[in-house]
């Protein structure tokens, strides 16, 4: 009991009664990843924000929390898509506590009954990556331009809304596995495809209908120092 409880004020009793509530009801905190499970979607974290805990003779201390663990992770998710990404040991992140017991939902989804009578527990956190303290903010980041990108900056995908562009930069190489690809104009025409660089082909190279690859012949063809014919 916090012994303001006991001072011969009501308001001040109740501040006090109240203030000690509050301490146990859990809304966020800010946490660091331990370890994660990628087939149960789980992390365990530790809270980056210790508590303060009073011995008998009033002085204070600060103390780590326990680890949290099996904490779901919450990737962006809609409409059959998921957007997922590594997570590593020590990624920053924040937990958020629901205000009833998620056990039920967890386990089987839709609407369920709370299986515990706990409200704002530290045992029914979510776990949202991403939030950066100041030790571990990245650096150029685009204000014109929305990014996918490794945190050195060295690779992206980016969006560029004022340009109507798309970059791609990839230090590693840049593979595409598709049935078909397809390059269609903006407008009606042809579209010019610029490379720098060697084009190395396996299979069969077509130019307005003309086989131009290794198997191609050509017609017009006459022992000498003449120019071959075009295409067959």
């Amino acid at each position: 009991m916090d012994s303001r409880e006991r001072y011969d004020d009501p308001e001040e009793a109740l501040r006090a009664a109240f203030r000690g509530m509050r301490a146990g009801v859990w809304t966020s905190l800010p946490a660091i990843v331990q370890s994660y499970d990628p087939a149960n979607g789980t992390v365990t974290v530790q809270p980056a924000i210790q508590g303060v805990q009073q011995a008998p003779d009033g002085s204070v201390s600060a103390i780590e929390y326990p680890l949290l663990p099996d904490v779901p992770v919450c990737f962006p998710r809609g409409g059959g898509c998921t957007l997922t990404f590594p997570i590593a040991e020590g990624d920053e992140c924040i937990v958020i506590f629901s205000a009833r017991a998620i056990d039920a939902w967890w386990q089987s989804g839709h609407v369920q009954a709370p299986t515990e009578p706990r409200m704002h527990d530290m045992a029914d956190g979510f776990a949202l990556v991403g939030p950066f303290s100041q030790a571990k903010m990245i650096g150029s980041v685009r204000t014109d331009a929305v990014q996918l990108r490794a945190d050195d900056g060295l690779s992206y995908v980016e969006l560029v809304p004022a340009a109507g562009q798309v970059n791609i930069v990839a230090p590693g190489g840049f593979n595409v596995v598709a049935p078909t690809i397809g390059l269609i104009a903006a407008e009606s025409g042809a579209s010019d495809v610029s490379m720098t660089g060697n084009f190395n082909l396996t299979g069969t190279l077509t130019a307005n209908g003309k086989r131009i690859d290794d198997t191609h012949r050509h017609g017009g063809v006459q022992t000498g120092s003449s120019n071959s014919g075009t295409v067959v």
